[in-house]
């Protein structure tokens, strides 16, 4: 059995390109910058950054088109594809995520990028209250009073 499966969660590079096929399909192609932080040998934080081509076929493709835009995050899940061609004598090589899945990642309050969604009529303009934590007991819990 062999497993060609990625997973990236990240930000838009650039806002989509929706194209359509001869045969009528869409097809919208975009890239995401994922980020990885570690220390190295010095115990210095250092951070690296990934950019990772996404095409996406079907209703999505158009779906991801009209929502997504440039700075907006996203998941996406797939497979990896390389595709090569000829140019001025030279072969170049691309690798791909080709999507099965794109969910789009929290919106802004307003601020960096939105999902060009407008303001809703009637919405109101009172944020979100972050959900309350419960109350947690302020004495040392036995392991041994619980039941099970």
């Amino acid at each position: 059995m062999y497993i060609n499966k990625a997973m990236v969660f990240g930000n838009l590079t650039r806002d989509p390109e929706l194209k359509t096929l001869p045969s009528g399909m869409s097809v919208t192609s975009f890239a995401i910058a994922t980020n990885r932080v570690y220390n190295d040998r010095d115990g210095k934080r250092q951070e690296q950054t990934e950019y990772h081509n996404v095409v996406v076929f079907g209703k999505q493709a158009e779906t991801a088109s009209k929502y997504l835009k440039k700075g907006a995050s996203a998941y996406v899940e797939g497979r990896l594809q390389t595709r090569s061609w000829e140019q001025d004598g030279t072969k170049k090589y691309m690798t791909e995520i080709v999507a099965d899945r794109v969910q789009f990642g929290p919106r802004g309050n307003g601020e960096g990028s939105s999902y060009g969604g407008g303001s809703t009529a009637g919405a109101s303009n009172v944020p979100d209250e972050a959900p309350k934590l419960p109350d947690y007991p302020e004495e040392e819990i036995n392991p041994e009073d619980i039941p099970f």
